[in-house]
């Protein structure tokens, strides 16, 4: 069992929710983004407005607030954006999480915390507004990477200063600030930030596949979110 998961299972009745659902209890949509999901054409994906109506109908009709969308998933939606398909071997495995919502939503810490960094990343299909957090649990290191969220979350923000656990410390932007991107959340652990600030790779070559997953593993140890 990975060192992560037993430290997380060991404290689990002190880690908080993320955003406002309860994975036990409310119904998520499960968002596919691979090449089976033909539904996604061009002219939808380089449209931010036509992809946000397609989330939020896909939403809407299942009754439902969230949509969950997968870890180490390779992910053909990443065509959208130059961003991802530099060198010639383009970026499309999925390091993180998504949480696909309104546009606002609050964002909260699962654990105590410092701030390790923060930018506005904000290459067409990038982050957008970001915060990195960094965790200390019985002594097992590793941060969080929150992204896609809206510029008003970096604001007050210092590197360092803590953040508790259950506070509310963001929310969800909108395209114009979140890296032209229908409003989600991207939630990413990673164990080693190799130096980098404001910014890790929440996607990757599929060949670098089994070195990012060992860096970077499944955020759903926090979220808990399971589909039938």
């Amino acid at each position: 069992m990975h060192i992560l998961k037993q430290v997380i299972e060991k404290n689990r009745e002190f880690i908080h929710k993320i955003v406002d659902f309860d994975p036990k209890h409310d119904q998520l949509l499960p968002f596919d983004f691979t090449v089976v999901n033909t539904e996604l054409k061009d002219e939808i994906l380089d449209d931010t407005d036509l992809f946000s109506e397609w989330v939020n109908e896909k939403l809407a009709k299942n009754n439902t607030r969230y949509g969950i969308g997968g870890y180490n998933e390779h992910r053909t939606i990443y065509s959208r954006s130059a961003y991802f398909n530099a060198g010639e071997e383009h970026r499309r495995l999925h390091l993180g999480v998504d949480i696909w919502g309104a546009e606002g939503t609050p964002v909260y810490n699962f654990y105590d915390a410092i701030v390790h960094s923060f930018a506005n990343n904000n290459n067409f299909g990038d982050y957008g507004a970001t915060i990195i957090l960094a965790y200390d649990i019985e002594g097992y290191k590793f941060h969080a990477l929150y992204g896609h969220l809206n510029l008003a979350s970096l604001g007050n923000l210092k590197e360092g200063m803590q953040i508790k656990a259950g506070a509310k410390f963001a929310e969800l932007g909108n395209k114009d600030e979140n890296g032209w991107w229908p409003p989600h959340l991207h939630f990413q652990l990673i164990e080693d930030m190799q130096g980098l600030t404001g910014d890790y790779p929440g996607v990757c070559k599929f060949s670098e596949r089994e070195k990012y997953l060992a860096n970077c593993p499944d955020p759903n140890l926090i979220l808990k979110v399971t589909f039938s």
